[in-house]
């Protein structure tokens, strides 16, 4: 059998396709009786509205899209968790776009297909983008960026303080030679957090070293090999702290320096970002900026959907980071020479 089709629902019923269209639709019209009865036989006959006709006729689709190039990690699973259920909560769906296509980016945001858009900033929308979103009156909400305008806004993380805070915290331990694993440059939280370490660092009269600057782009595996590398090719600069981008990049420290023989904390400490779930039962218990993610996507949706209901206009919000301290950070103990 083809598919049911409203024809069909209106000849079983027994009623116009009018009748049937308003039955569906909730218009108040008919009596209860009739709008009863074509209800139950639309769903006896497992009818499914056309929904690209009702959108025509309503101009929303009650769709969110959230445009990303990953979902991959803890981040992104509490994130896209907590964005789903706000969206349920105030009667939206949520459509994820995973993609680093751009032409692709920009067709699904530009052609109407969701009522507003949520965007990672690693997609590399430029001020060119930007102005045909704003042209075409899109609604958007932006991650790991700040922008505002009438119909755009921002909710991120306070990065800037958290690696500013993190990187006194360690100073306070004791620790004077305190490496740095950098995330992705491009990445508005990389970027701030590698600034506010910085800024501790100078704060403290410390030389800023660029060979304790390192690579992991936010991975356990990147950030493994970094340190260990790091470690091979520097003999005589062991630092007395690793400060990581996030928690898996500090992970994957932590494995490194095992690895080489050395005892977390009691020869260095380590501290990442984002307190995922796994950081509190990782071995040693792991010492973190605890980012407020699952705020952060319901947050995200409600702004959102409030510009959509022209009910405020596109604003920053900025999330403070909390330590945490557990068992990878230490007062720093004299080494034997």
């Amino acid at each position: 059998m083809g598919k049911v089709t409203i024809k069909d629902v209106a000849r079983e019923a027994g009623v116009s396709i009018s009748t049937v269209s308003n039955a569906l639709n909730d218009v108040d019209v008919l009596n209860p009786e009739t709008k009863s009865h074509v209800l139950e036989v639309a769903k006896r006959l497992n009818y499914v509205p056309n929904l690209n006709g009702k959108l025509l006729k309503s101009g929303t689709t009650k769709m969110l899209g959230f445009f990303t190039t990953s979902v991959a990690g803890p981040y992104f699973y509490t994130l896209v968790e907590s964005m789903s259920r706000e969206c349920d909560r105030l009667g939206y769906g949520l459509n994820v776009f995973v993609t680093t296509d751009k032409q692709i980016i920009m067709s699904n945001i530009l052609g109407g297909r969701v009522d507003g858009v949520v965007i990672f900033e690693e997609l590399r929308i430029d001020d060119q983008d930007i102005a045909a979103m704003e042209k075409n009156k899109v609604k958007a909400v932006f991650l790991d960026r700040v922008i505002r305008s009438e119909g755009m806004g921002s909710v991120i993380f306070d990065s800037y303080e958290a690696g500013y805070e993190a990187t006194r915290y360690l100073i306070s331990l004791g620790h004077r030679k305190i490496a740095y694993i950098s995330g992705v440059d491009t990445m508005f939280d990389s970027v701030q957090r590698k600034e506010g370490y910085l800024a501790a660092l100078r704060e403290a009269q410390f030389p800023v070293d660029e060979d304790y600057i390192l690579q992991g782009y936010f991975e356990e595996e990147g950030s493994y090999n970094a340190v260990k590398s790091f470690i091979h090719n520097h003999p005589g600069k062991l630092p007395d702290a690793f400060l990581a981008g996030n928690d898996l990049s500090a992970i994957g420290c932590i494995r490194a320096l095992k690895s080489l023989g050395y005892d977390i904390p009691n020869d260095i400490s380590v501290v990442g970002f984002d307190d995922i779930d796994i950081a509190q039962y990782f071995s040693p218990p792991l010492t973190t900026v605890r980012n407020q993610i699952a705020r952060q996507g319901m947050l995200v949706v409600n702004h959102l959907v409030r510009m959509i209901q022209n009910k405020e206009q596109g604003k920053v919000e900025k999330l403070a980071g909390e330590l945490i301290v557990r068992g990878s950070s230490h007062i720093k103990l004299s080494r034997p020479s």
